[in-house]
């Protein structure tokens, strides 16, 4: 014999289901604010070292690397919450249904999932940067190629990362102003953050025929303040509530 419940017994259900996935949600969103906090302030206190520090290379690397680890969880944690976000049923009158909780998902169509996706695999690309730059006795090519360029495909992924969350909050392709939206100045200054580490990975690269950087100060400073840039953000995160 079919069960019959209470109309009232199925809404109290739904608002428990709501309030389980909203708090999740929040733990989600205070994990990856605080990975990026701290991330960035380590990122920080690795291009201070470099610009004001002994410069040791060995030292400086530790710092970045441990700071990567921090990115490499906020980034996945971000993907997290999209992938396990109440989802609209077809058909459902607008209600959002909490499914069981995935580890993992292939959602391309959604601009949403393919922002922190992008956002993700550039701080993955981030960590070969970094591990690399722990080798030692490499040519003037070999640092170029194994360093250097991870580090530009890395702040190419996030600036394609922001752009994607931007698209997401103006529900178009260009970047609006929408200075009352928190989450517009999450992205804003991420993407601001983004840039900076551009500007210093273009510095950073090492010419062959000076075996030196292009601009030590601009790469070491670009990278300071995109950092700050990325622990601002993450403080920003951490009063959003989705």
């Amino acid at each position: 014999m079919l069960a019959v419940h209470a109309p009232g017994a199925v809404a109290a259900r739904r608002t428990v289901a709501d309030d389980k996935a909203r708090a999740r949600l929040r733990r989600l969103n205070a994990i990856a604010a605080t990975a990026f906090v701290v991330g960035g302030a380590l990122f920080a206190a690795g291009a201070a070292v470099a610009q004001f520090g002994s410069g040791d290379a060995t030292t400086c690397a530790s710092i970045y690397f441990a700071g990567g680890l921090f990115f490499n969880t906020g980034g996945y944690v971000s993907l997290l919450q999209v992938v396990n976000a109440p989802r609209h049923l077809p058909g459902g009158e607008g209600r959002l249904v909490t499914r069981p909780w995935r580890w993992w998902s292939y959602e391309p169509t959604r601009v949403d999932w393919l922002s922190t996706f992008v956002l993700f695999t550039g701080t993955l690309v981030f960590a070969v940067n970094l591990l690399d730059s722990f080798l030692q006795g490499l040519s003037v090519q070999q640092v170029n190629r194994l360093i250097w360029t991870p580090d530009v495909i890395g702040c190419l992924l996030f600036l394609i990362s922001g752009h994607l969350a931007f698209v997401e909050i103006c529900h178009r392709s260009r970047p609006c102003l929408r200075q009352r939206s928190l989450g517009w100045w999450i992205v804003a200054v991420n993407q601001f953050g983004s840039a900076l580490f551009m500007v210093s990975a273009l510095a950073a690269y090492t010419r062959p025929a000076t075996d030196s950087l292009v601009n030590a100060d601009i790469a070491n400073w670009g990278t300071l303040v995109g950092a700050l840039c990325f622990s601002a953000g993450g403080v920003l995160q951490l009063f959003e509530r989705p």
